[in-house]
C-alpha cells in the first residue's frame, strides 16, 4: 500500500488509517468520561463516601500508566493495528462489565483495566497516523485526531442524557461496551503501515536492536525524553487544573449560575477544538519549536490574565482564549513524538511519555486546591503561568525542524 499519494488528497489507506486512530481515540474517550455523569448515583447506591468515589478516577490514571508501559512496546513489536484492535476490546469489555458489578472493589479493578485499555491505546493510535503520513503533514493529522477526542465526550454526554433516566446508571455502561465491534473491525480490516514493517524487518535483520522503554534513553535521546515529559506534564497539569477547579471559582466568586459554569464549558471546549486545528496547521507550517513557543507564552499570559476576570462576558470569551491556547496544544504531541523518534519505537515514545505526563500532570489538581484554600485565585493561576514558561524554556532547548522527520536526535 502507498503511504503517500501520488497527487493531492490521501491514499486509501491513509483514509482507513486516519478514520482508525480518530475512531479508536473518540471511543477511548467516550468509555472513560462515562463514568463523570453517573458517579454521583454510583456513590449512593454503593453507599461509599466521596473519596472513595473519588478512587475511581485515580486507579483509572493508574491504569493509563501501566496500559501505556505495556502497550507501547507492545505495538512496536508485534503491530501498531493489532494492538489497537487488542487495547479498544480491553477497554470496552472492562466498561461493559462494570454494569454487573456489585461492590466498588469490582469496580476499581475494572476501571484500572479500563485505564490500561485507553492509556496503552494513546500511542498505538498517533503511532498509526505517524506512520501513515509524513512529517510535514503530521501536525494538522494528529490535530484531528486529538479532536476525535473531544467528540468522544460529547457523546458520552448526549448517551448519559438519553440513557440513563430509562436505565440507569448500569445500562450506560453497558452502551459502553458498543466499541468492541470497532476492535473486531480494526483486527480484520486494519492492515500494518509499510513504514511499521519495514521498521520491523530492520529490527529482525539486526538482532542487537531490541525494542524496550531503555530505547528512550539510548543514541542521544535520554534528554529529549525527559524534555517532552516534562512538556506532556505541563500540557496535562494545565488542563486538569483548569478543567476540574475553574467552574466551581466561577460558580462562587464570580457568582455565576450553575447553568452559566456550563455555558463556560462548552465556550472552552469550543475554543480548545479551534485551537487544536490552528495549531495542526500552525505547527506544519512554521515547525514545532515556534508552534509551541508561541502557543505555550500565549498560554501562560491567557491564563494569568484570567484571574482577573469579573464580569460574565469576560469570564466566557476568557475561557475560551485560554482553551484555545492552552488545550489546543495538545494536538500536536503526537506529531512532536512521531518527528522525534523512530518507527520502530514510536508507540512505545508516545506511550510512556504522554502517560507518564498524565500521571503526574493530574496531580496539579491537589495544588491548585492548595493555593485556593491557603493564598489566592491569583497564585494559583499565576502557578499555572510559571508552567507554561518552563515549557516554553524547555520546547526552545529542542532540535528538532519544520518538516523533520523518522529520528531526529537532538544536537
Amino acid at each position: 500500500m502507498a503511504l503517500e499519494p501520488a497527487e493531492h488528497g490521501f491514499s486509501s489507506y491513509q483514509k482507513k488509517a486516519l478514520g482508525a486512530a480518530a475512531g479508536g481515540l473518540g471511543l477511548q474517550s467516550m468509555s472513560t468520561m462515562l463514568l463523570s455523569f453517573v458517579l454521583a448515583s454510583m456513590i449512593v447506591d454503593f453507599g461509599i463516601n466521596k473519596a472513595a468515589g473519588g478512587f475511581i478516577s485515580t486507579i483509572t490514571n493508574l491504569g493509563m500508566l501501566a496500559g501505556g508501559i505495556l502497550f507501547g512496546t507492545m505495538a512496536d513489536r508485534f503491530g501498531h493495528a493489532k494492538n489497537l484492535a487488542v487495547t479498544v476490546a480491553i477497554f470496552s469489555v472492562a466498561t461493559a462489565c462494570i454494569g454487573f458489578a456489585t461492590g466498588i472493589t469490582a469496580v476499581y479493578v475494572l476501571r484500572f483495566f479500563v485505564g490500561v485499555g485507553g492509556g496503552g491505546m494513546y500511542g498505538v493510535v498517533m503511532s498509526i497516523a505517524a506512520d501513515a503520513f509524513e512529517a510535514k503533514r503530521r501536525g494538522r493529522i494528529t490535530s484531528w485526531v486529538t479532536i476525535s477526542g473531544q467528540l468522544g465526550a460529547i457523546i458520552a454526554a448526549i448517551a448519559a442524557a438519553i440513557i440513563v433516566p430509562s436505565a440507569g446508571w448500569r445500562g450506560l455502561f453497558f452502551f459502553g461496551g458498543i466499541p468492541i465491534l470497532f476492535a473486531v473491525w480494526a483486527w480484520f480490516a486494519l492492515p500494518e503501515s509499510d513504514r511499521w514493517k519495514a521498521a520491523r524487518a530492520e529490527v529482525n535483520t539486526n538482532s542487537s536492536e531490541k525494542i524496550s522503554i531503555g530505547e528512550l534513553f539510548r543514541e542521544g535521546r535520554a534528554s529529549v525524553t525527559l524534555r517532552l515529559m516534562l512538556m506532556a506534564t505541563v500540557q496535562v497539569a494545565g488542563y486538569f487544573g483548569l478543567m476540574n477547579w475553574l467552574p466551581s471559582i466561577i460558580q462562587q466568586q464570580a457568582k455565576v449560575s450553575f447553568a452559566g459554569s456550563s455555558i463556560w464549558m462548552i465556550s472552552t471546549i469550543i475554543g480548545m477544538v479551534l485551537g487544536m486545528l490552528v495549531f495542526g496547521q500552525f505547527m506544519d507550517k512554521i515547525g514545532p519549536k515556534f508552534a509551541y513557543g508561541s502557543f505555550l507564552l500565549a498560554s501562560a499570559v491567557a491564563v494569568f490574565l484570567y484571574s482577573f476576570a469579573s464580569s460574565s462576558i469576560t469570564i466566557l470569551i476568557g475561557g475560551a482564549i485560554v482553551g484555545f491556547f492552552a488545550n489546543g496544544m495538545n494536538a500536536g504531541y503526537g506529531a512532536i513524538v512521531g518527528n522525534l523518534y523512530p518507527t520502530r519505537i514510536r508507540a512505545t515514545a508516545n506511550n510512556i511519555i504522554f502517560n507518564i505526563g498524565r500521571a503526574v500532570g493530574g496531580f496539579s489538581s491537589v495544588a491548585i486546591g492548595f493555593f485556593l484554600d491557603n493564598y489566592s485565585l491569583l497564585t494559583a493561576m499565576g502557578f499555572l503561568a510559571a508552567l507554561y514558561i518552563l515549557s516554553f524554556l524547555t520546547v526552545m532547548s529542542l532540535n528538532v525542524q519544520k518538516g523533520a522527520g523518522e529520528g531526529v536526535e537532538e544536537a
